[in-house]
């Protein structure tokens, strides 16, 4: 048992050294290999609280936070974290503890790295992904993939979403991007639904609708049951999220937030 775990640790770790090395090999500081993107949407220190209800009941917590930038690949990027977790009086009957990261590239708007914790009941799961977006190849401790340039995770999907204009698109429109899990990459459409006004505990806003038609990635993984209220200003910040399930459905709802890129103009008085 203990030479197994000798071998693991010594695959484990020189699998992330050959990345490292990989990726510092790509002249990063050239800034023409890569695109720009105007973001005035999010920023260092953006928080947003959710509570996760299923009917009545308040399930548990969710929390979307970028908690500093980094240097990584000799770029500045984004550490943006997600996670869920159930209320103590709801794990008694089935405990989340879920975590998701990205590392999101401040000036191009794409991952560099993702990082997926599942712990759902007794059910548990890790996946890890570096993208080497010069050499369009994804790389798991499953092997190497080919993949387009920009690919992006799940999470780094929504922000890049949030930078987006919705000022002319029509009911049914549709953005196309690709998103990477696992050893695939997927399609991944995002419908605009329309405009509409929410109310939650954190005010009531003049929210547009978008319906992500997710195959895989984890976090809402769906087909096309997943249905996202951004506040219809430039921060686009998620007020609402309602997720359908077999039994019903279970909607995330902004309580809080801070550290916002500008004014929230959408929020009524």
């Amino acid at each position: 048992m203990k030479i197994k775990f000798h071998k693991y640790f010594l695959f484990s770790f020189l699998f992330c050294l050959s990345i490292q090395l990989n990726l510092f090999s790509q002249s990063p500081n050239d800034k023409s290999l890569y695109r720009k993107i105007e973001n005035k949407a999010f920023k260092e220190g953006e928080k947003l609280t959710f509570d996760v209800n299923y009917g009545f009941i308040t399930a548990g917590i969710a929390e979307y936070n970028i908690p500093k930038i980094i240097k990584l690949n000799g770029r500045d990027v984004y550490k943006i974290t997600f996670g869920v977790n159930t209320v103590s009086a709801f794990d008694v009957l089935y405990k989340v503890r879920d975590r998701y990261e990205t590392y999101l590239d401040k000036e191009g708007l794409f991952p560099w790295r993702f990082e997926q914790h599942i712990r759902e009941g007794s059910y548990s799961r890790d996946f890890s992904a570096y993208f080497d977006q010069k050499n369009k190849k994804a790389k798991t401790s499953g092997g190497s993939y080919d993949i387009p340039q920009y690919v992006n995770d799940i999470v780094s999907a929504f922000y890049l979403v949030r930078t987006f204009d919705f000022t002319n698109m029509k009911f049914g429109d549709k953005i196309h991007l690709e998103n990477f899990y696992k050893d695939k990459t997927y399609p991944l459409d995002v419908v605009f639904r329309g405009k509409e006004t929410v109310s939650v505990k954190a005010g009531t806003f003049d929210c547009i609708i978008l319906e992500p038609e997710i195959k895989e990635g984890g976090l809402f993984k769906s087909e096309g049951n997943v249905v996202i209220w951004l506040t219809n200003d430039e921060l686009k910040i998620p007020v609402k999220v309602k997720t359908k399930i077999i039994i019903g459905s279970i909607d995330a709802e902004l309580t809080s937030y801070k550290g916002l890129a500008g004014e929230l103009k959408s929020k009524k008085k």
